[in-house]
């Protein structure tokens, strides 16, 4: 009967049966209390005491007797798993749950390796378990004490020499013991030969079969010993004792020893442990000098050469103790306590030899790259950082313990040639890579921006290697005021406004910023009054240089209209138009240019003294390749501020561009910027990357959200709802078959060619879901009035718009409309008129004077409805007198939206502002509102990885995108 079939022998005491082969040994269930049994495969003899309940442990011998049983025989492999379960059986007997114990830890010994081949008494190969280490033997001692007589309960015949003289004969029981460690070797030698192993026939300890090896009596003997041995050994390293080593051995004439003395570079001592006692310990001299015979036995010497031997198998320079006479001390060259450091300390623990370093030993030993400016300075004295062109050193400063080496130790590290030294009193371990460091400890001269770069970042690259870096002197204080943050400034004399908390942390910022000689990019939302709080830096620097504002043509009479509000003592000219000059250097107002101006009189805005540079909505310059962008960098200033409300709209190279202008240099070059931080941070894989550029970069970017505490409460509530519409039948039919039409020619397509016919469609169904007009263009047929093109009743978002502005305009209320499409402005312009509502159209082509009478018109309310191009108008137009924002279609962008959303929701308004979305329901319009929304959170972390390559989709994953859903 098998294991699988038996049900009751874990409530029956189980007894192991060793046999002459290790792995023929078997476990026997039977009865104690004499009961039949079903399963029994055979019988077995037991002892049992007499009636009157004492056990064979207890009982006179005459009251011991001899019974066969019944017995359930099994093979160890069939039994193992028996005895496993019965451990925490509730049915089981005492007996069976021990050698259930026994079970498990013999085969934890085999899972460990924990094998030893060797040969029985008849020459048969058979593994063994072993070697056992104290905490082996702890555990077979434990197990042994804790068996009921039941578990062994098999008698033994007496050795010779133990029988006596009695009128019965002697009944003995085997040693608990010796009977748990002959059950670790049936199954030592049992589970290695697996069905795999039995493949190798005929060869010894990979079949079961018995192979007789009489010619390995020998190895045999040594493996043995190795399994018996009652010793351990270790090594505790001394690493002073090279130094007693050479005066102890390199003694005149003796050459070889001389030589040993030179290259010793420490010591391993061997000690001697007991495993029947773990807490007796001996050092090899002393057990060879005859101290440890009584304690650790005749053997003790054989045994821990024995150990030696085995594991100098595992690390070679071991071998040298076994040429000795007394295998005491080992010298260790410096490339053995290399070794010993770290691989063979390993091995040797595997091998059981441990390897005890000294206490005092200390690896807190550390490198770290800093930068040091040699004069006082930039950062305490107030001359801008930048101003000195100063070079900084940068150095390797090594520690111990945090405590940075003197110069002298530093020498003295460069100078050893050993893995462990003394410093400081106590023994140190040294890494080669210190060393080398402490030799070549100059890294060079670093540019103060590439120092300040390192400072706050905290890292630098040396040698293609990342590594921790610090700064020292002024370029730590620079850099702690910097992290810190700015003092309070006052409002400046002459400026005819009361600042907001808000506004007055970011003058202190900015003041910060510009007084060090390093920019600064103010991200604040739109309509938190980043203009003011610029001209009240004006005012503060009070320079005599004008400061130079860039900005869009459309902003030009903003800028205007709030220098004369809020500093009108202040001098404002415009540089633009055909007829422009510029003021003399000595006016210290303001001068306010286009972009475009700029670009093209680059070389004579660079020529002109300027006290700072403002670049104003400065996302038109984040591509660093534009001509505009490269223009801007040629004007020279000693402070440069960069306004923006979305300094991250697609990617990280947008930042990079920004705070590149603002603090050229700060970020390295774009390659390396990409390289070292964006590419790792899009993916949002390492967290640490993403500290590590924020670390670097918040300093010099001042981030402000009208969600922000303290600023919400200057802002009345702003409701955002989106609104879907259904698509008329007209549009339902273009759309499925534009998107019929251009998939079918998009599965056709690769490369360019595909991308440019995915944009195609997406377009295409972005105006089907505004208008059916758009996307026929028949914009062109609208003549003043309207004539000849009926709008109403062929768009879903048309109707809904014709029914909020209803309700806006009963209400007195004003609204602004934004769209992406001057086309679509366009058609909504000459519906809006047909139907007799006052309204006006801004777009990019519309004159400059035109849009500031166009936002004076708004504001005064002559005109309630004002339509605008979003690229056009969405930053910069300053219109609160707007309660409603409707945003006709989406942009690829939520946080352009925002920014036209800003135009009204921004200091200055007064009355709660509501935004509508128009979005067509089913279409691509439903499935990017996702993505918006996760484009969102990318740009308010400034960190972001950009909106989703709709063009890189498959044609599975676009199809999906842009099918037309009907409402189920």
């Amino acid at each position: 009967m098998t294991a699988e079939t038996s049900r009751t022998p874990h409530t029956r005491a189980a007894v192991f049966l060793p046999a002459a082969l290790p792995r023929e040994g078997r476990i026997a269930f039977w009865d104690p209390d004499g009961e039949p049994s079903d399963d029994a495969t055979g019988e077995i003899t037991v002892v049992r005491g007499t009636p009157s309940g004492r056990t064979p442990d207890t009982a006179p011998a005459g009251d011991i007797t001899s019974h066969t049983v019944p017995a359930l025989l099994l093979p160890v492999t069939e039994a193992l798993p028996l005895l496993m379960r019965a451990r925490h059986h509730p049915a089981a007997h005492p007996a069976t749950a021990c050698w259930g114990a026994a079970a498990l830890h013999a085969v934890h010994l085999v899972a460990r390796g924990r094998l030893l081949p060797g040969l029985t008494a008849t020459d048969h190969d058979a593994w063994r378990a072993g070697p056992l280490d104290a905490d082996d033997i702890a555990q077979l001692r434990a197990i042994a004490a804790a068996m009921p007589y039941e578990a062994y309960a098999t008698p033994v015949e007496p050795e010779p020499g133990q029988e006596q003289e009695q009128e019965r004969p002697t009944v003995l029981l085997p040693d608990p013991e010796t009977l748990v460690r002959a059950f670790f070797d049936a199954v030592a030698d049992t589970l290695p030969r697996t069905p795999a192993a039995a493949l190798a026939a005929g060869r010894p300890f990979a079949a079961s079969e018995p192979q007789r090896l009489p010619g390995a009596r020998e190895w045999a003997a040594e493996a043995a010993a190795g399994m018996d041995a009652g010793v351990r050994v270790s090594l505790r390293l001394d690493l002073s004792a090279f130094q007693l080593f050479d005066t102890a051995t390199a003694g005149e004439g003796t050459e070889d020893a001389a030589r040993t003395a030179v290259r010793a570079a420490g010591a391993a001592v061997v000690q001697v442990h007991s495993l029947a006692d773990p807490t007796l310990v001996i050092d090899a001299a002393r057990l060879w000098s005859g101290e440890g015979d009584e304690s650790f036995g005749p053997r003790a010497r054989i045994d821990a050469v024995l150990a030696l031997r085995r594991a100098a198998r595992v690390w070679p320079p071991l071998a040298g103790l076994l040429e000795r006479d007394v295998p005491d001390v080992l010298p260790l060259a410096e490339d053995e306590l290399y070794e010993l450091l770290g691989p063979g300390a390993a091995r040797l623990a595997a091998a059981g030899v441990v390897v005890h370093w000294p206490r005092e030993l200390a690896r807190s030993l550390s490198a770290t790259a800093v930068v040091h400016q040699p004069a006082p300075g930039s950062a305490t004295d107030g001359t801008p950082f930048f101003d000195s062109g100063e070079l900084l050193t940068f150095n390797w400063r090594l520690a111990l313990d945090g405590d940075p080496l003197t110069e002298g130790e530093m020498d003295a590290l460069a100078e050893s040639h050993r893995p462990i030294v003394r410093l400081r009193d106590q023994w140190v371990v040294i890494d080669p890579d210190l060393v080398r460091k402490a030799r070549k400890r100059e890294l060079g001269l670093l540019q103060p921006v590439d120092a300040l770069a390192v400072a706050l970042s905290g890292t630098a690259e040396v040698d293609g290697e990342t590594v921790d870096a610090v700064p020292t002197g002024a370029l730590a204080v620079l850099r702690d005021r910097l992290v810190e943050g700015a003092a309070p400034v006052p409002a400046p004399e002459g400026l005819t406004a009361t600042l907001r908390d808000y506004q007055l942390r970011g003058l202190a910022w900015l003041d910060l910023m510009t007084s060090l000689g390093l920019g600064g990019c103010l991200a604040d939302d739109m309509g938190l009054g980043k203009t003011v709080t610029v001209i009240a830096l004006h005012l503060h620097r009070n320079r005599p240089a004008p400061t130079l504002v860039v900005c869009p043509a459309s902003l030009l009479g903003n800028w205007q209209r709030e220098i004369n509000r809020f500093a009108p003592s202040v001098p404002v000219h415009r540089f633009h138009g055909l007829d422009r000059t510029l003021p003399g250097a000595a006016d210290g107002g303001f001068v306010l240019t286009t972009y475009g101006t700029m670009r093209t009189s680059a070389e004579r805005l660079a020529g002109q003294s300027w006290g700072m540079v403002v670049a104003d909505e400065a996302q038109h310059v984040k591509n660093p390749f534009s001509a505009t962008a490269k223009a801007l960098r040629t004007i020279p200033a000693p402070a440069r501020v960069a306004l923006t409300g979305t300094p991250v709209e697609n990617n990280l190279s947008e930042l990079w561009a920004l705070l590149d202008w603002t603090t050229p240099g700060l970020l390295g070059p774009l390659k390396a910027f990409r390289a070292r931080h964006a590419r790792v941070v899009e993916l949002g894989e390492d967290e640490e990357a993403v500290e590590r550029l924020s670390r670097l970069v918040r300093p010099f970017l001042l981030r402000r959200r009208k969600s922000d505490p303290g600023i919400v409460p200057e802002l009345p509530p702003k409701t955002e709802s989106d609104h879907p519409v259904a698509l008329t039948r007209e549009q339902t039919s273009l759309y499925e078959a534009v998107v019929r039409e251009m998939m079918a020619a998009i599965g056709g397509a690769e490369g360019i060619a595909r991308r440019g016919l995915v944009m195609k469609l997406l377009t295409d169904l972005k105006q089907i879901c505004n208008h059916p007009a758009q996307f026929l263009k028949e914009y062109g047929r609208t003549a003043a009035g309207g004539t000849g093109l009926r709008l109403a009743g062929r768009s879903g978002k048309l109707a809904l718009l014709d029914e909020l502005l209803e309700t806006i305009l009963a209400e007195e209320g004003s609204v602004l409309i934004f769209t992406q499409y001057v086309s679509m402005a366009r058609l909504l312009s000459a519906h809006l008129t047909s139907r007799a509502i006052p309204s006006q159209l801004l777009h990019g082509g519309t004159p400059v004077a035109e849009r500031e009478r166009m936002v004076d018109r708004f504001q005064s309310g002559g005109a309630p409805v004002f339509i605008l191009s979003l690229k056009a108008a969405g930053t910069g137009l300053n219109l609160t007198r707007a309660g409603h924002v409707v945003h006709y279609d989406r942009w690829w962008n939520p946080a352009v939206e925002e920014q036209a959303t800003d135009r009204a929701y921004r200091i200055g308004q007064t009355q709660p502002v509501q935004v509508h979305r128009l979005i067509a329901e089913g279409t691509v319009e439903d499935r990017i509102a996702e993505m918006l929304a996760a484009k969102r959170a990318l740009a308010d972390a400034v960190l972001g990885s950009g909106e989703a390559a709709l063009t890189e989709l498959t044609d599975r994953e676009l199809a999906d995108l842009v099918s037309l859903r009907r409402p189920s």
